[in-house]
């Protein structure tokens, strides 16, 4: 293994003597703890204390946390997981658990779009443009080629929209890599330039408008050929379709291609320092461009399961107020920016934003409050993740006063030696 692998590994290159500000000046070592012993405890640890002051807001409105939290997580279905329950509400249950999952499909594929950006040192703030034109072309596919066989017409709409979501993303790396344009910029003003895209197509007059509803700013509905097959539960009924396995692929894809192969590891070496990967003879520049391609193509694979999954067509509502690419950011910050930790990021957030869905508040509080609660939980994540350092270094100096704790009954004990004859 080379020097500058060890040092992505995370491992230890010498100097173990070396003062702890030291070391979390290197990047690698802050990395390698982040992804050896923080890797768990700082999410969980986020995740529980964004509820703790998620619940503290609920109390300061007069209301009861725990039966707010409890009436969630009953809608979130994931008490369909528990033996015990049966019955009507055990079909209720599993109506909601998929609601969730679906809620986490197009979540885990956003997410992996930010993360995989995150690894290159990148900061794909695009991933709403990226998803939206993939979802203007997915519509438009799926609501075309009517007589087309139902496999190669999924398919076909599914790999067109990645490629329209890649393109889209490949405008802010080829900005970067031949002007030096800073992405977070230029993949904003993209999500914006998507939004309005999508306005213009699907609006009264629209090119992509639905002609048999001139009254309504929508596009044509998806042909039933080319919508997914649902597994679990009724398709009348949004049930659970396939697109849930193909988020599941993509993230083993994504971790495959991140940690075995050449590609991955040149954007690693990239993330860590641009300059060092250029100097050991990567060409850069295309890093970012093909970083960027592989992010967008997975937001577009994610508004494309979502068109031939559920949804079927797209309102000019919809794309103004979708914030799926959004939730992608706080889903990859917390899961670490990895394949494992970006699923069970989406799932927590699939259900929060199903538990806090009208259909599912019974309560007397605001549903509009419960509903704001999972911008206030995404905010608060954000920031503590933001702010892991600052975690981290609690957690290590908490260790530090355990172990001193527990030493010093046995130096307390030892004798001294002084006055032995």
């Amino acid at each position: 293994m080379t020097l500058l692998e060890d040092e992505l590994e995370g491992h230890p290159l010498g100097g173990e003597e070396e003062s702890d500000q030291a070391a979390l000046r290197s990047p690698a070592r802050l990395t390698a703890f982040r992804r050896g012993s923080g890797a768990i405890t700082v999410p969980v640890l986020t995740t529980v204390i964004a509820f703790l002051a998620g619940g503290l807001i609920v109390l300061a409105s007069g209301h009861d946390p725990v039966s707010t939290y409890t009436s969630i997580f009953t809608g979130t279905g994931l008490n369909w997981l528990f033996p015990w329950i049966g019955g009507a509400a055990r079909a209720t249950a599993a109506g909601n658990l998929q609601q969730t999952l679906l809620q986490a499909t197009p979540l885990i594929l956003v997410g992996l779009a930010v993360a995989f950006a995150f690894r290159a040192g990148m900061f794909n703030i695009g991933g709403q443009g990226q998803y939206t034109v993939g979802g203007i072309v997915a519509v438009w596919i799926g609501s075309s080629f009517a007589g087309m066989s139902p496999v190669l017409h999924i398919a076909f709409a599914i790999v067109a929209a990645g490629l329209a979501g890649a393109a889209w993303a490949g405008i802010a790396g080829v900005l970067k890599a031949v002007t030096g344009a800073n992405e977070v910029i230029s993949t904003i003003m993209l999500n914006w330039i998507a939004i309005w895209l999508g306005v213009y197509c699907f609006q009264l007059g629209g090119p992509l408008q639905n002609p048999k509803m001139p009254q309504t700013p929508v596009s044509s509905n998806v042909v039933a050929g080319a919508k997914l097959p649902v597994f679990w539960g009724s398709a009348q009924l949004q049930g659970l379709d396939v697109g849930i396995f193909i988020a599941f692929a993509l993230a083993v894809v994504f971790a495959i291609l991140i940690k075995r192969t050449r590609f991955g590891y040149e954007a690693r070496a990239v993330g860590f320092n641009p300059e060092a990967a250029r100097y050991a003879g990567m060409n850069v520049g295309r890093t970012w461009v093909r970083v960027m391609l592989v992010c967008g193509a997975f937001a577009g694979v994610a508004a494309s399961l979502d068109i031939l999954g559920w949804k079927f067509n797209l309102y000019t509502n919809d794309i103004q107020v979708s914030q799926v690419g959004f939730y992608g950011i706080a889903v990859a910050l917390l899961g670490r920016n990895s394949a494992s930790g970006t699923v069970a990021a989406a799932v927590l957030f699939g259900a929060l934003l199903t538990g806090t869905s009208d259909r599912n508040i019974h309560l007397s509080i605001d549903p509009t409050l419960v509903q704001y609660l999972t911008f206030m939980i995404e905010g608060i994540i954000i920031m503590l993740v933001a702010t892991d350092v600052i975690t981290l270094r609690l957690l290590k100096g908490g260790r530090r006063i355990a172990v001193a704790l527990r030493s010093r009954p046995a130096k307390a004990a030892r004798p001294s030696g002084h006055g032995a004859s």
